[in-house]
């Protein structure tokens, strides 16, 4: 992994950001495939699209 992606989960971890948007913007920013349609929260899926755009400062 390169260094925004540890500086920003470290970032999120100490400003205590929800576990299911921190979950999601790990998966966007992988490109990973999104969870099932019936375990995606608005949490996650905002996670997820910043991510995946590599934006750092959604959270």
């Amino acid at each position: 992994m390169d260094k925004t992606y540890y500086d920003t989960v470290d970032a999120m971890e100490k400003k205590g950001v929800d576990a299911e948007y921190m979950n999601g913007w790990v998966s966007g920013y992988m490109h990973n495939p999104k969870r099932e349609e019936q375990r995606i929260t608005d949490a996650y899926s905002k996670g997820y699209d910043d991510g995946f755009n590599k934006k750092t400062d959604g959270f």
